[in-house]
């Protein structure tokens, strides 16, 4: 038989997450914990899966703003069920595609400047765009 609540040690073990971060997330409304009749906080299993979609959605770039408004439209009595997750997939879909489109695009310039040799900032195309000389190729061209 399986226990339906979690302490905060055990879903601090299962998440990986330090008992502070779990506390800062219940104080930002992303979890919540009920009490025991010794006052102890406990979860609900399905609480693991919330902390997994926030660190997730963080490591993505995701503002915690964000994250809690999404998880703001799951359900409070019951777990979520996968039409749940999908929703919130879904309202996330086009900023991450967004994302990944501009680190796309980054990483591509970036790999172009770090060979120019160019070592003046006036002159990169990372910060100046709209460089003239930059249509000559790539590197110093003042010299």
């Amino acid at each position: 038989m399986t226990k339906k609540e979690l302490s905060v040690g055990e879903l601090s073990r299962r998440s990986g997450l330090p008992i502070s971060t779990l506390h800062f997330y219940e104080r930002r409304g992303l979890i919540a914990s009920e009490r025991t009749s010794a006052n102890h906080r406990v979860y609900r299993r399905e609480i693991l899966r919330r902390v997994t979609v926030i660190k997730i959605a963080q490591s993505a770039g995701i503002p915690l703003a964000e994250i809690s408004e999404a998880l703001s439209q799951l359900p409070r009595d019951a777990p979520p069920d996968t039409r749940d997750w999908e929703r919130i997939a879904e309202n996330w879909h086009d900023d991450l595609t967004r994302r990944i489109e501009l680190l796309t695009a980054l990483r591509d310039k970036m790999a172009m400047c770090i060979g120019c040799g160019c070592l003046s900032v006036k002159r990169c195309p990372l910060v100046n765009a709209d460089d003239h000389l930059a249509k000559d190729g790539p590197g110093a061209r003042l010299l």
